[in-house]
């Protein structure tokens, strides 16, 4: 379903659902509201970029369908894209997609779970004061259609969700972002180097220091030194 503009992506498709209507997914041409993680905004030139929302169906593993969604955009270019835990997708040490889930809960139980992607296509120009943006035509060259983009990623999303977890969540290891060697992270405690060791299935991750030690961290607890 695609709508020329709207407030959020997201915000539309849970109306949506609100209403009795479950529309597999949602693309705009612009959104006056992206939202990024923990209410962080998201730049896109009108009619230059993907933005979408996407009916994902129930999985016990919440984080599974975080790396799930993440995998299936890698899959979609012959770029050599990397994964920024928990689900940014980068470029080198530039940003090229967000992904923001968010889990409707009723009880104890995930009704549904729909993820806003945010991808840079073809715009070559931004203006927020986001740290390092990139898009797709300014690493390649080329101009994207769309369309055909949202259909490809929506067949990827479809494939990795019905693929073996264990498989899916060694590719997302694989191309986790300095994955290799040591690196400057900063936590409450100050700055340190460390290596990425592992992320559990509850999606925190897991670092070691050059001591030796091991850290366990959830989202916003570590920050990268970029």
């Amino acid at each position: 379903m695609f709508i020329e503009q709207t407030n959020s992506t997201n915000t539309l498709l849970k109306e949506l659902i609100a209403k009795g209507q479950e529309p597999e997914f949602i693309y705009a041409g612009y959104q006056t509201a992206g939202r990024g993680q923990t209410g962080n905004s998201w730049e896109s030139e009108k009619g230059k970029n993907l933005i979408c929302s996407i009916l994902l169906p129930p999985n016990k593993n919440l984080y599974f369908l975080n790396i799930a969604v993440s995998v299936a955009i890698l899959r979609l270019f012959d770029e050599p894209l990397t994964i920024k835990w928990p689900n940014d997708i980068y470029w080198k040490d530039k940003k090229l997609a967000g992904i923001l889930l968010e889990n409707a809960i009723i009880g104890n139980e995930v009704k549904y779970t729909i993820a806003g992607i945010g991808l840079n296509v073809n715009q070559t120009e931004f203006v927020s004061d986001a740290p390092n943006p990139v898009s797709l035509k300014q690493i390649s060259g080329k101009e994207y259609a769309i369309d055909p983009l949202m259909q490809d990623l929506l067949e990827a999303v479809h494939t990795v969700l019905n693929e073996p977890e264990e498989a899916v969540w060694s590719e997302y290891k694989a191309h986790l972002y300095r994955r290799e060697g040591y690196w400057p992270f900063a936590d409450q405690n100050g700055t340190f180097e460390a290596q990425i060791e592992d992320v559990l299935p509850s999606g925190e991750i897991v670092l070691r220091d050059k001591n030796g030690q091991l850290h366990t961290y959830g989202f916003k607890q570590i920050k990268y030194i970029l």
